[in-house]
């Protein structure tokens, strides 16, 4: 073991990996609380129990799949970085391919197991360099703060901090509410720790203000601390019913949409995160990541195998940085941490009754780790400055990612060209360029 992780030419050992692995669990656990609640829609009322997926179903899933992608990066790829379903996707299909285009959540499953099974493709050939290349990277990290303002602001809602107004669209909610109130005092609470730079700090920060809303009686208590897992047969399989089912469904514009954003997100936060936690964890050689396709290669396999589990794109964790910082070099740090999720599975009566009141004060923290790439932007170049300002502003205004992305790809070459820009612009932009255009024509 101690070979085949290299932990004599990394300098570390068995206890500095094992704790690494553990705190790289702590500090992204929140997502086995934060993803069922937002697959499931627990937070939106009067809707068709067909639209919800089943909590404890999700619940398994996202334990699986993050156990599943995080072995993998470790044997495979050898690094110590987690993966699991992303925060950002999860809040795509759900708020905007489920209750936004009316997709049905079987249908949505499809369009991250295609996804992921293109991701598997382009990691297997040189294409995956290409896309990388081919959107400006002003553009990648307007995407991404983009969904950071957008989780923020379902954060917000989730909590009753901001409501709906007919006269302004949103306003102030009741700050007299228990909920409002447990969820501020979660916001603060989370912010604390954070700022001290507590490992797990989201983590920890739901597990008090959930204690803190279970003494208040604002949360339910749990009928106990372990029991049995969930059933996983509700969205087990179910992204292959549509393509024996109803096969028709899947050749539309829109799917064809989901499919792209899915994988556009997941293609480049992944190969961000890879480079972020090499750099930190010196495994970088020179200006290249080694087994950089064997990471990639991981993460869309985990994707493929999270969408038949039952899940939304399981992607990398850059929250993994903090196992780097208590030590982790290697991927063995990465097998004590899917080691974790699966111990998981057998805590969900006290996860499962958390709810979205304990939960927004995660949201909204992580969409400001999400927002802080925003620097990064030439704000002094307007042709560059208005794409990435419309991709970031529309999507928590139209309550859409997708939608953000395309009036983004679709101003970016019509100010490069007016600039005189054009020859820096790649082919594959204007391919992007005419998707969304088509897309805002014949599915608006």
């Amino acid at each position: 073991m101690k070979n085949y992780f290299k932990f004599a030419e990394l300098g570390t050992n068995y206890r500095r990996e094992t704790i690494g692995g553990i705190t790289t669990f702590l500090s992204m656990a929140y997502i086995l609380i934060l993803n069922p609640i937002t697959l499931a829609l627990d937070t939106v009322e009067d809707l068709p129990e067909a639209l919800r997926m089943d909590h404890g179903s999700v619940f398994v899933a996202t334990a699986l799949a993050a156990a599943v992608g995080t072995l993998l990066m470790g044997l495979i790829a050898k690094y110590p970085i987690a993966l699991a379903p992303g925060m950002g996707l999860n809040a795509f299909f759900a708020y905007t391919v489920i209750l936004t285009m009316g997709i049905p959540w079987q249908t949505a499953l499809t369009g991250v197991l295609f996804s992921g099974i293109i991701f598997v493709i382009l990691s297997l050939t040189g294409i995956r360099e290409m896309l990388i290349n081919a959107i400006p990277s002003e553009l990648k990290i307007a995407v991404g703060s983009g969904i950071g303002l957008f989780i923020t602001f379902v954060g917000f809602q989730n909590a009753g901090i901001i409501v709906n107004d007919d006269a302004v669209l949103v306003g102030l909610g009741d700050l007299t509410d228990g909920n409002v109130l447990l969820a501020i005092l979660g916001i603060f609470i989370t912010v604390i720790l954070m700022t001290r730079g507590i490992n797990g700090g989201i983590f920890f920060g739901i597990l008090i203000t959930g204690l803190i809303g279970m003494l208040a009686g604002v949360v339910p208590k749990p009928d106990g601390v372990i029991g049995a897992i969930p059933s996983i047969s509700p969205t087990f399989g179910a992204a292959l019913e549509p393509i024996f089912n109803s096969p028709g469904d899947l050749f539309t514009l829109q799917l064809l949409i989901v499919i792209l954003t899915f994988l556009f997100v997941d293609f480049f936060d992944t190969a961000g995160t890879l480079v972020a936690v090499a750099q930190q964890a010196g495994l970088m050689k020179g200006d290249k990541l080694p087994n950089a396709g064997k990471a990639l290669l991981a993460d869309s396999s985990a994707t493929v195998v999270g969408a038949i589990l039952g899940t939304s794109t399981t992607t990398a964790y850059v929250e993994s940085s903090a196992g780097v910082a208590a030590g982790a070099r290697t991927g063995f740090a990465s097998i004590v941490t899917a080691l974790l999720f699966l111990l998981s599975l057998f805590f969900y009566p006290v996860l499962g009754v958390i709810t979205a009141s304990v939960t927004a004060p995660a949201l909204i923290i992580v969409g400001v780790l999400m927002v802080s790439g925003i620097g990064g932007i030439d704000w002094k170049k307007f042709e560059i400055a208005v794409p990435a300002f419309l991709t970031i502003i529309s999507m928590p205004l139209t309550y859409s990612i997708a939608t953000g992305i395309g009036i983004g790809f679709i101003f970016y070459p019509i100010t490069m060209i007016v600039k005189g820009r054009a020859k820096e612009i790649h082919p594959i932009m204007y391919f992007f360029f005419i998707v969304f255009v088509l897309y805002f024509i014949f599915i608006f």
